[in-house]
């Protein structure tokens, strides 16, 4: 994985943490790529066309998880920031697998 990456491995060696900014009523579904936040955070930016009422975005976002990178929702879970725009999501796997998907999602080479 490289530096600037928002995927970190697992601290039980299950898998891969993703960081996400998640804009919710973004009018459509879609992976925006890579950006940093003030602090130098990298983080996969993400849009979904849900509202933030019930559990709807969050839900919106791990199916768009999973089915960008190809793996079934079970494999991809909220950990942190269930309320905030900022979220980190547990993603079951090899992390090296994990970030040749979430590559080839974004569409290889390409960073905002």
């Amino acid at each position: 994985m490289r530096p600037a990456s928002p995927l970190a491995p697992d601290p039980t060696g299950s898998g891969a943490e993703l960081a996400v900014r998640l804009t919710p009523r973004g009018g459509r579904d879609a992976l925006d790529g890579i950006a940093a936040d003030a602090a130098g955070r990298h983080m996969l930016r993400a849009r979904v066309s849900a509202a933030p009422a019930d559990g709807a975005a969050n839900e919106a976002l791990l199916r768009l998880l999973a089915a960008a990178l190809g793996m079934p929702r079970r494999a991809i879970t909220l950990t942190a920031g269930a309320t905030q725009r900022i979220k980190r999501v547990a993603i079951a796997g090899a992390p090296d697998d994990i970030a040749a998907r979430l590559a080839r999602a974004l569409g290889e080479g390409r960073r905002e």
